[in-house]
């Protein structure tokens, strides 16, 4: 490997570990159901929280609960991914692009 590669390689390792610190420290939040349901995720996809509004548990209604649920943590994933393609997005691969 030439010495030119192996720099190039080495900054885009350091701008990878720079985006992956920031995207650990980056926290997103959705919610659903008028804000019944709240979800927050890292930007690397990690569910930090899940917190659920009393009024909105009934156990004969249990399916009510789990759309709310999918569609906060789906909502949460979504927008994580979103910021996670903007920070990734400016770091160029040689030879690749």
């Amino acid at each position: 490997m030439n010495p030119s590669m192996l720099n190039q390689a080495r900054e885009l390792k350091t701008k990878l570990d720079k985006a992956q610190k920031e995207l650990s420290n980056t926290t997103v939040e959705a919610s659903s159901g008028k804000g019944a349901v709240k979800v927050s995720i890292t930007g690397q996809q990690k569910l930090q929280s899940i917190k659920i509004s009393p009024q909105v548990i009934n156990p004969d209604k249990a399916e009510v609960l789990e759309e709310l649920v999918l569609k906060a943590v789906s909502d949460a994933i979504a927008k994580s991914q979103k910021v996670a393609a903007k920070c990734l997005g400016g770091i160029k691969f040689p030879g690749l692009t």
